[in-house]
């Protein structure tokens, strides 16, 4: 039961936070931001993430997953009010701040609970089932904030998802009494440097990797909606395409235990970036909704199961009684790619377009497909 109760609070999480992804880029551009400014926004929301995610996770083993999960919820459900309540620009910039500060506690929170069990086969069951809840989200937000958007406008959207997180945030509250708090795992309370988790050769590799696929998928996230716009798609369609690769990532995590069996963790990850790369490339030739919805569904197939393979990799390389920090190592180096690639594209993309950079994330793929394959072969 515990596992199904972790799976539907994410689910009100996440949909809330990837409705917000798709909300913020298209209020801003509403609300007259440039590219650039935009880059500059979604750079804020990785700020927090990166400068917090390890202390998050100490935090995580040392007093459990449920507080965090709990204080992260309640100041997601502030974030989203902001723009509600203050619909002008420099309100959406002090939204992503905190949103991003909430996200570092409640998704460090969820991925340690989901990976607390004892036998392997349990764990990546239980990875894999969360994760499902992760790929329902990507689904219901976009396409239900697309919908209210077109209906009821902006300000309206943000008032739907800060009640989503307010009943989120009860939920956590009651799962209390039925979820087992990972701290029961017995980490130690001795200082500890995150420098030592990175000399481990495979952890380090594993990290990095998880980095590029997440970014990857940020930044798809939030600059599909940028795209989207300048080619003529209105809010309900974008969702709709949102929806065709939240629908791929559904079914490609439903087969993630198969396929690690079949290929192994290394060979998937690889094989899925290599997939997602050639997405990225061929996105900015089409600008019609059909063929972006294909795209958008050979992009989930190939981003689908990076994250909780990333997730389920990293915990089981993780020293005894360092899952949480060693998550937040990779959390960290997730949000820095994050935070310091669309300030690096964000003036590109002013100047040579949205183009640029689904480009940029094509190489990125590539190239962690191909250095996580030779470091596979070389054990490091």
């Amino acid at each position: 039961m515990a596992v199904y109760l972790i799976l539907f609070l994410a689910l009100l999480n996440f949909t809330a936070f990837m409705g917000c992804r798709v909300l913020m880029s298209l209020f801003a551009i509403e609300l007259g931001a440039s590219t650039a400014a935009i880059g500059v926004l979604i750079s804020l929301f990785a700020l927090c993430p990166f400068l917090l995610s390890v202390y998050a996770g100490k935090v995580i083993d040392r007093f459990g997953s449920h507080l965090p999960a709990q204080l992260g919820t309640a100041l997601s459900a502030l974030g989203f009010s902001i723009p509600w309540l203050f619909p002008v620009l420099p309100a959406l910039y002090l939204s992503a701040l905190i949103i991003g500060l909430s996200f570092v506690f409640i998704s460090l929170a969820i991925q340690n609970l989901s990976s607390t069990a004892r036998d392997a086969n349990v764990r990546a069951r239980d990875v894999s089932l969360v994760s499902l809840g992760f790929a329902l989200s990507g689904l219901f937000g976009p396409l239900l904030t697309g919908f209210v958007i077109d209906r009821q406008g902006h300000v309206f959207a943000y008032l739907l998802l800060t009640m989503l997180a307010i009943a989120a945030a009860v939920g956590w509250l009651v799962s209390r009494r039925f979820v087992t708090d990972s701290h029961a795992r017995g980490a130690s309370a001795a200082p500890t440097d995150m420098r030592e988790l990175l000399k481990l050769p495979q952890l380090r590799r594993t990290v990095v990797v998880s980095g590029l696929v997440v970014a990857g998928v940020d930044l798809y996230n939030f600059y599909m909606p940028i795209y989207g716009h300048s080619v003529g798609l209105s809010a309900t369609m974008i969702g709709v395409v949102f929806g065709a690769n939240s629908l791929a990532v559904l079914i490609v995590r439903g087969l993630l235990p198969r396929l690690t069996r079949w290929l192994g963790e290394e060979r998937v990850m690889s094989y899925s970036m290599y997939l997602a790369g050639a997405a990225f490339l061929l996105i900015p030739v089409f600008e019609g909704a059909a063929p972006l919805m294909l795209l958008a569904f050979v992009l989930g197939l190939g981003l689908g199961c990076g994250q909780p393979l990333s997730i389920l990799m990293t915990y089981n390389r993780a020293p005894a009684g360092r899952s949480g920090e060693a998550l937040g190592v990779r959390f960290a180096v997730v949000n820095f790619t994050h935070m310091a690639i669309p300030l690096a594209f964000g003036t590109l993309g002013s100047a040579l377009g949205v183009i640029a950079v689904f480009l940029s994330n094509a190489a990125l793929m590539v190239g962690g497909g191909y250095a996580n394959a030779r470091g596979a072969r070389a054990g490091t």
